[in-house]
């Protein structure tokens, strides 16, 4: 099942903007629950575990999907940590939020399930495809003349958008697989690998 419950606990929990984009759930940075235990020294498996709910949650994946891409990732040559990150990065949904197309990660979903856009010219509704050099990503013309489309536009049109990917005017293509200096220097990949590898 993936989750609809509230986003700030689910933030407080992983101590990170994982749900929605507002930041004001660090007004009350405490973990959540009316009586939170708290450990002075978690375990390197707490620590390992955590780092792989907040990625999975950043991405909106359930389990089953994340241990999939883990198990890509292993496969691929190079470094399987590296990889992974870049398999969740070239992600359908996350590159309708890369290009500022959507608001929110979940948003993104949303608009690809509903069959708002399209790839390579051909209407798409799989959120977890994952993307490769030159394919190309668009709003459906319908969808693009949509209010709720301009209302999204006016809100990112300052957001910027990561070199591997380059912006049209109803979508954008994909022109490299992102390296490591391109992607998000918060999240600590090497523990997730350590992780499944246990």
């Amino acid at each position: 099942m993936r989750y609809t419950g509230p986003k700030w606990r689910i933030n407080r929990r992983e101590n990170a903007t994982v749900l929605g984009s507002s930041e004001k759930w660090k007004k009350r940075p405490t973990l959540p629950g009316q009586f939170p235990v708290l450990k002075k020294r978690p375990s390197d498996y707490a620590i390992q575990f955590r780092e792989k709910q907040k990625v999975k949650r950043i991405y909106g994946m359930t389990e089953k999907q994340f241990r999939r891409f883990y198990k890509i990732a292993s496969k691929s040559a190079g470094n399987t940590s590296t990889r992974l990150l870049q398999l969740l990065e070239l992600r359908a949904d996350n590159v309708v939020y890369q290009l500022g197309l959507a608001q929110t990660r979940t948003q993104a979903r949303q608009f690809v399930t509903h069959g708002h856009i399209t790839l390579n010219g051909k209407k798409h509704n799989i959120p977890s495809t994952v993307l490769k050099s030159g394919d190309e990503i668009q709003l459906t013309e319908k969808f693009a003349k949509s209010p709720i489309v301009a209302e999204i536009s006016s809100q990112t049109k300052t957001q910027k958008i990561p070199s591997w990917l380059k912006k049209g005017s109803k979508g954008g293509t994909v022109v490299a697989e992102p390296t490591r200096d391109e992607m998000d220097q918060s999240i600590k990949e090497r523990l997730i690998i350590e992780l499944y590898s246990r």
